[in-house]
């Protein structure tokens, strides 16, 4: 019987160690109960009388109310509010039951010192840290080894560290010397490191146990473990203190470290967050001369005495790494920023909650926060390369948890506009506007896309009449809203082939660019297009005139010299015209457009030798052009390659509300204005102009 009962007593703690490893603090109080009955308790070893098993009783379940008064307060500690002992009645018993405890000394050394670490732990919520300090001085637990122990101690060291760490930096600062300070942060950093090494180890064995009890009893499902606040605190305290203090090297060490480290279910919440931190210092820390490959070390000038001295390595006992031949390894910022995102994307997507249900309202929120922070990430760093292609398709596997959420639809609309794909971006655009109706600036991009690269006119013609129908609202808008209407009604006259269609539709382009100059008089633009639409209908001295206005307010404008030479040149005044090309050309000297009509001129006016000459040096500056491209892209080591940023001359379109380019238009009035041949030779039709 005494065999019997032994063999209960030793399975009764094995699942006490079990349900303190795994957090299962619920189940404590009643295996606490079983421990105290007498057959289930003989004498302890190294026991000096009964009230050792009541005193480790009593260690239980204090460190079971602690844990379920934090869990209770989670907001709290989060935010660093200490919590009130008269408040929190679980908190106040596991104190009064702790400090018997270490009263009486009943208990063997080892489980004396997880008094003290918990007591520790308990100073520390309450906002007492230098008792909590104290207490850890008290448990030396620098001095406690994590070799062949049990897990659930593994678990009590890391807090143990953890919080020494937040205590120290949270202490009141009584210190006068210099030295004695840094000696205080190098001590936060040696604990905030040392925790995150055994957090990892402890994390990966508990992984491991709980797998091999999921294969015995295959038919038991057991609770996913999630990682508690100290926990995930010991993983990342490390590098954030680092970077807090501006020591990039050292965080983006320990960031990697904990990236290379053997994922467990636990941790892979917390390793996204940790790759998109990683990825933000890629971005917004480091240039791409200053970067160095995880498997290379810092330039020299980056590292100092400090950087070599890695406190944790006096750990025997290390978490488990990644390890393979063959292995990618980035070449720059961008490279391993894109490879974090995507990873961190995949997760994101993998875990997004995509359930409507009410009560998984929060939950769905905080997903959608992460998932839209990687993706503004991911629009950074494919932007730098003008990778837009891939950034459409990856904006696009975020439209399944992103119903009504305005943010990931106008990026998925803007990548696509990036990308040239229109007919779809105006199809997203169209969404966009019913998510945000009051939003003018919506309907204006959908008009620009409508009327440049896909000259659906009607359409475009709808969503400049929103815009202007908003009013007062549209603010500074309303006055792009006429501009776009306008742009529609004269491309629709160009279209028109019926002479009473054509000055129908020009009147009113006419008149709504009219009424967009008199909402914005300063702005140049407006008045360029005014301008250009008078000379449409062969209205050339006040086309001039506006002009010479636009002129006054912005005097480098290169489609307004452009346009004004042009009218010049409609007007026989051809030594005016190259008077401003040339002038033009001071400012803009690798303009093609305005060079090719420079050719034009000097071919009309000063015969075919001078505009030769002229053509010798585009072929000479189109053919440097070209080969540094080229011998760029083969240089070009990145798998990432960068897009160069081409700007295409459609036809008569909006830039809305970058600048306008006109190129296309001005050579469209080059050939039209008083019915000439003018300097283009032969008329264009409107069709070239969508080229």
């Amino acid at each position: 019987m005494a065999a019997k009962g032994s063999h209960s007593y030793l399975k009764l703690e094995g699942e006490i160690e079990r349900c303190r490893a795994e957090c299962q603090w619920d189940r404590l109080p009643e295996l606490v109960r079983q421990l105290l009955l007498p057959a289930a308790s003989p004498p302890r070893k190294g026991a000096g009388d009964p009230q050792d098993s009541v005193d480790y009783g009593n260690l239980l379940l204090a460190e079971a109310l602690l844990e379920q008064c934090l869990k209770e307060n989670l907001a709290k500690i989060k935010d660093s509010i200490p919590l009130m002992e008269k408040n929190e009645p679980k908190m106040s018993e596991a104190k009064k039951y702790l400090t018997g405890i270490l009263n009486r000394g009943k208990l063997l050394p080892k489980y004396m010192t997880e008094a003290v670490l918990i007591l520790g732990k308990l100073h520390y919520v309450e906002g007492s840290y230098r008792d909590a300090v104290s207490m850890y001085a008290r448990a030396r637990i620098d001095d406690i080894s994590i070799e062949n122990e049990p897990l659930y101690r593994l678990r009590l060291v890391t807090e143990a560290f953890v919080i020494k760490g937040l205590s120290l930096e949270r202490s009141p600062n009584s210190i006068a010397s210099r030295a004695r300070l840094s000696e205080r942060e190098e001590e936060v950093v040696a604990c905030f490191e040392r925790a995150c090494i055994i957090a990892q180890v402890y994390l990966q064995e508990l992984e491991k146990t709980l797998h091999s009890r999921s294969i015995k009893g295959s038919n038991v499902t057991f609770p996913d473990f999630e990682l508690p606040y100290f926990l995930e605190a010991a993983l990342q305290s490390a590098y954030v203190s680092h970077l807090k203090k501006g020591n990039i090297v050292k965080g983006m060490r320990d960031l990697r470290e904990v990236l290379r480290t053997v994922e467990t279910k636990a941790t892979q919440s917390f390793k996204m967050t940790a790759a998109k931190q990683l990825a933000e210092v890629l971005l917004h820390s480091l240039s791409e001369d200053c970067y160095w490959s995880p498997l290379s070390d810092p330039l020299p000038e980056f590292m100092n005495k400090e950087d070599n001295a890695y406190v944790s390595s006096l750990l025997q006992r290390r978490p488990q790494l990644y390890t393979g031949d063959n292995l990618y390894c980035p070449q720059d910022n961008i490279e391993e920023a894109l490879l974090l995102l995507l990873i961190s994307e995949s997760m994101a997507n993998r875990d997004a909650v995509i359930s409507r249900a009410p009560d998984q309202k929060d939950d769905r929120a905080v997903s959608l926060q992460d998932a839209s922070a990687v993706y503004d990430l991911l629009s950074i760093t494919l932007g730098r390369r003008g990778q837009y292609v891939m950034l459409s398709e990856c904006l696009e596997r975020a439209m399944k948890f992103a119903f009504g959420e305005f943010h990931l639809w106008y990026q998925l609309a803007l990548s696509m506009v990036a990308c040239g794909k229109s007919a779809y971006a105006v199809s997203v655009l169209r969404e966009c506007a019913k998510l945000r109706p009051a939003d003018p600036m919506v309907p204006l991009l959908a008009a620009k896309v409508c009327i440049g690269p896909l000259h659906w006119l009607e359409e475009g013609e709808r969503f400049a009449k929103m815009v202007i129908d908003l009013g007062e609202d549209a603010g500074e808008f309303l006055a792009k809203g006429y501009l776009a209407l306008g742009l529609t009604y004269s491309l629709q006259a160009t279209d028109a082939t019926l002479k009473c269609s054509q000055d129908k539709l020009h009147k009113k382009a006419l008149q709504t660019l009219e009424r967009a100059h008199q909402l914005a008089p300063e702005d140049h633009q407006i008045i360029l297009y005014v301008s250009l639409q008078l000379a449409l209908v062969r209205q050339i001295s006040d086309a001039i005139e506006h002009l010479q206005e636009a002129l006054k307010l912005c005097k480098d404008d290169m489609n307004s010299l452009h346009l004004l030479a042009l009218l010049f040149s409609a007007q026989k005044h051809y030594q005016h015209a190259l008077d401003v090309i040339n002038m033009a050309l001071a400012e803009y000297p690798e303009s093609f457009s305005l060079l090719f009509t420079k050719v034009k001129l000097e071919r009309v006016h000063k015969g075919p030798e001078e505009a030769l000459v002229t053509c010798r040096h585009m072929l000479r500056m189109w053919q440097m052009v070209y080969n540094f491209s080229q011998h760029s892209g083969s240089e070009k080591e990145s798998s990432v390659t960068e897009v160069p940023m081409i700007k295409k001359h459609n036809g008569m379109h909006l830039s809305l509300p970058d600048t306008h380019d006109t190129d296309s238009e001005i050579t469209f009035v080059a050939a039209t204005l008083s019915g000439e041949r003018g300097i283009t030779g032969t008329p264009l039709r409107h069709a070239n102009l969508q080229r």
